[in-house]
């Protein structure tokens, strides 16, 4: 360790290293820095210039320790343990400036902190939170031989280095720049060995996002509050994330499926077992689990196979490919094909039945059922057996996007969380015996390249651990399927593969933990032999009668496991088939011919988001999690059941951007300004002429659509539903709390009703429930703030009840008492309540204050006094009880479902011009079906 330590100190105290590629640009290159004079709470403020000119004089150096900085105090704590006593590592906790959030007094510029007439110079103030890190970090600096910057390596940390120079009055050039892959001490050394200036092209490319997002969300989110409501905002990626939900939505409603009909049969060995299992093979399917539903497909494979059974589908009929569909724009009857398909396959008295669907589109409006009895004479017979040798490659170490969609799907992190965690444990963790150490290398990455170390250190485990089988001849290579992979160093993976997860449980939270065992787990297998597996198909040929109907089955098993040893064999549904021998006759207990319909595109879930948003090229690896938190934040989408859907707000502010910036919101040039910003960074392309081109069509756009835009509440859509007031037709509007049913009449009608996702309205539904306040009915109701029960005499009757998130009766709580003791955080009265422990005190201007006092910190006198006050008080408002109309108590946490009376929904009428209209496309689109049927070819 002492040589490691002075073979840094002494890179510390060399002459400075020659200029690298960065520093050998021009010196217009070189940011330059202006302290203005500025009001205290501004602190510090610096101008960002391109131009030529002295920078900043350096602070004089003193004779103490060499500094280090770097943004988080744990990251300070592990690289603090590889340096000697002759450094020491003080933490800036993330950015120290940013631009100011308004302008000056004054200043009339549009976006604060961009003077966009003088080539979009930025002005940075040192942020009010930081203002006491950066007087340490000055008076650390001042007194120290040297100064380090340390910060993250790609151009988030290389701003944040630069900034600290600034403040600091180091000229980027001049400034001693390490950047480390991993946290180790080979690592840290190394990159202390090897400084290199601030490279200010990478600086400009995050200064140039900063100033585009800056612009944006500063000059669109005004055209939002005077065009559709105020307080909304718009960004230059978020918004175009927000249309990938919306786009999506409006193909699912849009979507009209396609038929087709599928006919299986279940097999068995035993020819003569075919009634006996037939019976038992209904009484299996009608279980029902605590959810309603019945036997999974992987549960039914393993009865099948129990039973020496097998489950085979039609393939073929009459010496052709069995393919029996329609497609949604020419819908047809296919009862009389698939009638004459499942007798070929054994089915006898086949019947089909036919309900109309009011939710379907095209052929899904109606839903057909064929029954039918198995021809107890059918046999089929093996006519075919194939078993081929596949095998299944790992997939490649993590970058930054597949880590977070392993752990969404695996974990069910959100990309956030994820990120969070694959930071704690790269900055270093607290390991017994060790120390703090880092565990994992940069999580910021698009590559998926493996240094020759890491290559020969995971080559050796798995020698070792596993045996050669295991090991591949050569190391497996792996491509990014990022073509504009922009962070091009080295995929995420353990700093040291002999640390495996379970060695480090005690040392790692839970989710550190199931995070760390996911990287080091596809870090080992991406290094092993591929698996193998013995894929089986089988033809079944019907034997009894010469119908031409011919059955596959096919079933796949493990032959050797490969990297799968690590990763584990993931649960599927295929089926293991028993042994089979050519020409063996198998008799039929079970054939199921049914309907199915084609399904809509699905929904995103945070994993498939982030793929779509890496595939797109909107935003970067390290902008994903934010980029998906922000949209949730803004409520413009919401996530349930994992899936997002896009709001009424997120598809109204959506519209008006793409009508107001139809260039700005493309997926297409979003993706072109993510390659002009690595144009920056690459290639020291001119940021202000990127902004420049950038600024003019949008300035455009923004004036024209200030003038022409109409409001989002004066937009209108028709509806089907008849205003059950006065009968005139609905439409749909768009107010404060999203989109709504209203009459058409309105002011003179004022109707109004809250509705579902897909329009419906949201009407008061009759619970169960008698009101405590009057005795009269209650009714169940929606708002903006969830569903909850009211009095049918509302609002003469003002009572309610709100439900819980789990959609549960939830219990008022009294009326607090007031008392007159006053808050220790703002004096204001405190509030006295009961509670599970006891009384307590809480203050009265609760949210905005949220002061408490201890009860025992009240003398004796005063507890009894105020005990007496609340018992009258409580006394005096006794807890609400709910019951049923019969008289028995409803208590709390009581679901909804549960009191919901059948038929108590109310339902609007359809208005009878919307009926006329419903009436007149159906007929259309009846009359086209009857013609292609007549203009197809016969037979």
């Amino acid at each position: 360790m002492k040589k490691a330590t002075k073979k840094v100190a002494k890179a510390a105290s060399a002459k400075p290293p020659k200029a690298t590629k960065v520093a050998a640009k021009p010196a217009k290159k070189v940011a330059k820095a202006r302290v203005a004079k500025v009001s205290p709470r501004t602190r510090t403020v610096a101008v960002a210039d391109e131009g030529e000119g002295e920078a900043e004089a350096p602070v004089a150096r003193g004779k103490g320790k060499q500094l280090v900085i770097v943004e988080s105090p744990a990251k300070a704590k592990t690289i603090n343990k590889y340096l000697g006593s002759g450094f020491v590592v003080q933490a800036s906790v993330g950015h120290i400036r940013d631009l100011p959030t308004k302008s000056a007094k004054g200043d009339k510029q549009p976006v604060p902190g961009v003077d966009i007439e003088h080539g979009f110079k930025p002005t940075y103030e040192v942020l009010a939170s930081k203002s006491k890190t950066v007087a340490d970090l000055k008076k650390a600096a001042k007194g120290a031989s040297d100064v380090w910057f340390a910060t993250d390596l790609d151009r988030e940390g290389e701003a944040i280095a630069w900034h600290l120079a600034e403040v600091l009055g180091i000229k980027p050039q001049n400034a001693k720049r390490v950047v480390f892959n991993a946290i180790t001490q080979q690592a840290v050394h190394k990159a202390f060995a090897n400084p290199r200036p601030i490279n200010v092209d990478k600086v400009n490319a995050q200064q140039a996002r900063r100033i585009l997002d800056r612009i944006v969300g500063y000059q669109a989110s005004p055209l939002l509050w005077k065009k559709v409501s105020r307080g909304l905002s718009a960004g230059r990626v978020q918004s175009v994330a927000v249309r990938l939900v919306v786009e999506r939505e409006r193909e699912i409603a849009a979507f009209v499926p396609d038929e087709r009909w599928e006919i299986g049969a279940r097999l068995s060995l035993d020819p003569n077992a075919t009634a006996t299992l037939a019976a038992a093979w209904a009484q299996f399917l009608a279980r029902l689990d605590d959810k309603n539903r019945g036997p999974t497909l992987k549960l039914q494979n393993a009865w099948l196979a129990e039973h020496q059974a097998l489950d085979a589908e039609l393939v073929e009929l009459g010496g052709q490919r069995f393919a029996l569909a329609c497609t949604a724009s020419e819908p047809r009857d296919l009862s009389a094909e698939v009638t004459r398909a499942a007798a070929a396959v054994g089915l006898v008295d086949i019947k089909v039945s036919s309900r109309d669907n009011p939710e379907g589109k095209g052929p899904a409006r109606t839903v057909r059922t064929l029954s039918g009895t198995v021809d107890p004479k059918l046999r089929y017979r093996v006519r075919s057996m194939e078993t081929k040798r596949t095998s299944s490659r790992s997939p490649g170490p993590f970058i930054t996007s597949s880590l977070q969609i392993a752990a969404a799907n695996q974990l069910s992190f959100t990309a956030q969380r994820t990120m969070r965690t694959a930071q704690s444990l790269y900055e270093g963790v607290n390991v017994p015996g060790e120390g703090q150490v880092g565990l994992i290398t940069y999580m910021r990455t698009d590559s998926t390249n493996l240094s020759g170390e890491a290559l020969e250190q995971i080559r050796g485990f798995v020698q070792r651990s596993f045996g050669a089988t295991y090991l591949p001849e050569k190391p497996n290579i792996f491509s990014s399927s990022n073509k504009d992979a922009q962070e091009a160093h080295e995929a995420i993976r353990p700093t040291d593969v002999a640390r495996r997860p379970e060695d480090l449980r005690e040392a790692l939270s839970e989710e550190q933990f199931k995070l760390y065992n996911l990287i080091w787990q596809r870090s080992v297998a991406c290094q092993m032999s591929p698996a193998q597996w013995d894929a089986t198909s089988v033809l079944f040929e019907r034997d009894d009668q010469k119908t031409g109907a011919v059955l596959r089955a096919t079933g796949r098993t493990l032959a050797f496991d490969g990297f799968l040893r690590v990763l584990g064999v993931q649960a599927t549904d295929e089926q293991t088939l028993p042994a089979l021998v050519q020409e063996q006759k198998l008799g039929a207990f079970a054939i199921d011919a049914v309907q199915r319909f084609s399904a809509p595109p699905p929904r995103y879930s945070e994993a498939s988001l982030v793929k779509t948003l890496e595939s797109e090229g909107i935003g970067r690896p390290s902008t994903y999690a934010s980029i998906i938190g922000v949209i949730q934040e803004r409520k413009y989408v919401e996530q349930l059941d994992r899936r997002f859907y896009a709001t009424d707000l997120g598809e109204v502010v959506t519209d008006k951007l793409i009508e107001a910036f139809r260039e700005l919101m493309d997926v297409g040039y979003t993706r072109s300004m993510e390659s002009e910003l690595d144009e920056i960074e690459d290639k020291g392309a001119d940021w202000q002429a990127m902004l420049r081109k950038f600024y003019k069509g949008f300035s455009r756009s923004l004036a024209t659509a200030s003038d022409t835009m109409t409001h989002a509440k004066a937009e209108v859509q028709p509806s089907i539903y008849k205003c059950p007031k006065c009968g005139a037709p609905t439409s749909y509007r768009f107010g404060k709390n999203g989109r709504f049913l209203s009459c058409t009449r309105y002011p003179e009608c004022d109707y109004a009703a809250p509705i579902t996702r897909d329009g419906r309205p949201m009407l008061p539904e009759r619970v169960d429930v008698i009101c405590p306040e009057d005795g009269s009915d209650m009714e169940l109701r929606s708002s903006r703030f969830g569903p909850f029960l009211v009095s049918v005499q509302y609002p003469k009757v003002k009572f309610t009840i709100n439900l819980d998130k789990r959609e549960q009766i939830k219990y008022p709580t009294p009326p607090a008492l007031e008392v007159d003791v006053a808050c220790p955080k703002c004096g204001a009265p405190l509030n006295l309540r009961s509670g599970r422990r006891g009384p307590w005190l809480g203050c009265s201007k609760f949210p905005k204050c949220r002061g408490r006092l201890a009860w025992t910190a009240l003398d004796e006198a005063t507890q009894a006094e105020l005990g007496k006050q609340l018992a009258t008080h409580e006394k005096a408002h006794p807890p609400i009880v709910l019951r049923r109309h019969d008289g028995s108590v409803i208590p709390e946490g009581t679901p909804i479902t549960t009191l919901q009376i059948p038929g108590g929904i109310a339902e609007l009428e359809i208005h009878p011009a919307a009926l006329a209209s419903i009436k007149a496309a159906e007929l259309a689109a009846a009359a086209g079906a009857a013609a292609a049927i007549a203009a197809a070819p016969a037979g």
